[in-house]
């Protein structure tokens, strides 16, 4: 009777640890498939090779939710693309206006006018032309995020790189009696870029601390192609530095921006393969870009 009744429990603990074993297949079946899913956007649905009515049941849920998720994917993509091109075409259109009440506005500086039409006409002047650039700037970057094509990958030697974005804005700086400190390695350090895009990185960021500067700037490149555009910025605050690089994002100092140029600096670097971060400490501004 006692072997009888071992033999009985045997059998069930093997039986126990063969469907244990077998559900253990499943899940890791279910859990290759739903990964394998999700990493190529494919159409495929998760399959398992047990006939378990719990296991199938959960497979079954899990694919219903997937057609769902690629659903939702799927409007997401086409909405997104449509409202970029949307942007773009507005800016592209709002551009031609603009510039035709640039030019009414430069007949008129020539036409006898009272002191008080001369002091509206100035302050429309100004407003006009800070309009057309928050124009161009929502432009650029519209046609940047809508565009399919790739960057144009080469070897760049970032030291002439950097020179030649700093003597482009010469003017401004010195406008704004801003005298860069440069310290760049004797290196030449040499990374595979888009020469066009990294010259609009760098342009973004000397704007951006024209804009935020307390009156300095300094640039380093050092061996190993760490780039560190720094300046001060006692106004700043860490919570408006972590926001620095989201679209749309404007700190008050800024009135007349988008808040576009650093998100612009950010998706072209990520582009190129790059990563761009900032930094706040002793009311030091820094944007550390590593290709």
């Amino acid at each position: 009777m006692i072997y009888f009744l071992v033999v009985g429990l045997a059998a069930a603990v093997a039986a126990l640890l063969i469907k244990l074993y077998l559900l253990r297949r499943s899940a890791n079946e279910a859990a290759e498939a739903f990964s394998d899913c999700l990493k190529n956007d494919t159409n495929n649905i998760i399959s398992i090779s047990s006939g378990d009515k719990y296991m199938c049941r959960l497979v079954s849920e899990i694919n219903e939710g997937l057609q769902l998720l690629r659903s939702e994917h799927h409007r997401y993509v086409v909405g997104d693309r449509e409202l970029k091109n949307a942007v773009t075409n507005i800016s592209h259109d709002l551009r031609t206006p603009l510039t035709a009440i640039c030019g009414y506005l430069d007949m008129l500086k020539d036409e006898e006018k009272s002191q008080d039409a001369q002091r509206y006409l100035e302050i429309i002047s100004g407003r006009t032309e800070a309009l057309k650039q928050l124009t161009e700037e929502l432009f650029r970057y519209s046609v940047i995020m809508s565009s399919d094509s790739e960057l144009k990958m080469e070897q760049v030697v970032l030291n002439d790189a950097i020179e030649e974005s700093i003597a482009g804005f010469y003017s401004l700086l010195k406008e704004k009696k801003i005298e860069p400190e440069i310290n760049m390695t004797e290196k030449k350090i040499i990374r595979m870029a888009d020469r066009s895009a990294l010259g609009r990185v760098f342009s973004n960021l000397i704007n951006n601390a024209v804009k935020y500067s307390g009156g300095d700037l300094s640039v380093n490149l050092d061996d190993e192609g760490k780039i560190v555009f720094s300046n001060s910025a006692a106004d700043l605050t860490c919570v408006e530095v972590d926001k620095l690089f989201d679209r749309f994002y404007t700190v008050e100092a800024a009135r007349n921006s988008t808040g576009l140029g650093l998100s612009i600096a950010r998706t072209l670097v990520e582009q190129m393969g790059g990563t761009i971060t900032a930094l706040f400490e002793n009311k030091i501004l820094s944007i550390i870009i590593k290709l």
